[in-house]
């Protein structure tokens, strides 16, 4: 792994024009991300905290992604101490975010079944990855389709991990003041308390969704009243019209069995009961073998516009799940959710 390098501030105001607004990346109620340009060319983003009081997120997020390297998660280059709260340097991650494609109209780069597929399985990666493979688990908490950013080649990258906890091995929960992204927290989570490796996962069921219908996690029907996608998706499941919401792009590329097969796993995610979902290598690799399956499908029927992997970057064929996804397959079942047991967010 590389070391993180130390910046002065004078290079990072050089690089950012002085955190000229007209580079801001994006906004969050805690910080504030800057595109910049290092002197020998490199592309960089700036993380500026807002509030001097969030040091604990910086040196939450600096210590976490100082211990990770995974070809999903976002590359920490380095850091700037010479401010009240010190910055974070990233990597520079060109193509924006997945919330972005998918639910602000991009004609010049629709997003297409096998690629939303591909999608799932990188961030499902990451986070089997943050929850088993790291030296200590690691908790993300805040799993959503704006922290999933999309580098040069459409492959996805988790970021944000201010609010992250690295856990100890023989722990299997974190009591902590409920804090989440509402559409993506776990009811049992808000209900408890609790955070699990599991309620990462019901935020990752929750994406599984967005990918399926090109829905948003909230809709917003009045002023007073919202609708969680999460529990419209289950109602429909319910009510055997799934297909009804699912992306006419979706429907149109996938085979009906597939997708019928990603939203199983998708209503196992969101099951209220932590315990009765998946872990995220179990998601990873049926996710895989859907995909195979898709793939496999297309190049029978010959279909010319199916997009190949290697039109992108295909998945490193070295890696754990690779090597053991021919002796495990997820038992697929159906799950059924009561509207009333659901917590409307």
């Amino acid at each position: 792994m590389d070391k993180v390098k130390l910046f002065s501030l004078k290079e990072l105001e050089k690089a950012t024009d002085n955190f000229n607004t007209n580079r801001v990346l994006g906004k969050g109620g805690q910080a504030t991300v800057y595109k910049g340009m290092l002197i020998d060319g490199t592309i960089i983003a700036v993380k500026k905290f807002k509030v001097q009081g969030k040091i604990e997120e910086f040196i939450n997020e600096f210590v976490i992604l100082s211990q990770i390297n995974h070809r999903n998660v976002v590359k920490l280059l380095g850091s700037c101490l010479e401010t009240k709260i010190p910055l974070l340097v990233y990597e520079f991650i060109p193509n924006g975010n997945l919330f972005e494609y998918l639910h602000q109209q991009n004609e010049d780069m629709p997003l297409t079944w096998d690629m939303r597929l591909r999608i799932a399985i990188e961030v499902a990666g990451a986070l089997f990855y943050l929850h088993s493979a790291a030296s200590q688990p690691i908790y993300h908490k805040d799993i959503k389709s704006t922290n999933i950013l999309l580098d040069e080649k459409y492959r996805a990258k988790v970021a944000d991990f201010g609010t992250s906890r690295m856990i100890s091995i023989d722990v299997t929960h974190l009591t902590t003041v409920v804090q989440g992204t509402f559409g993506y927290l776990d009811p049992e989570f808000f209900q408890t308390s609790q955070f699990t490796e599991k309620s990462d996962v019901y935020s990752f069921g929750v994406v599984l969704v967005e990918l399926l219908t090109g829905q948003k996690p909230i809709t917003l029907r009045s002023q007073e009243e919202a609708k969680s996608l999460a529990s419209y998706f289950i109602m429909s499941v319910e009510e055997n019209c799934v297909f009804d919401i699912i992306d006419e792009r979706v429907m149109k590329e996938g085979e009906k069995y597939h997708i019928m097969k990603v939203v199983n796993l998708a209503s196992q995610c969101l099951e209220l009961n932590g315990k009765r979902r998946p872990t995220m290598r179990e998601i990873t690799l049926e996710l895989e073998g859907i995909r195979k399956l898709e793939k496999d499908s297309n190049a029978q029927e010959g279909h010319g516009d199916f997009v190949r992997s290697e039109d992108y970057e295909s998945l490193d064929d070295n890696s754990i799940i690779s090597e053991i996804m021919s002796t495990f397959e997820l038992r697929s079942r159906t799950t059924i959710l009561k509207d009333d047991h659901v917590v409307t967010m």
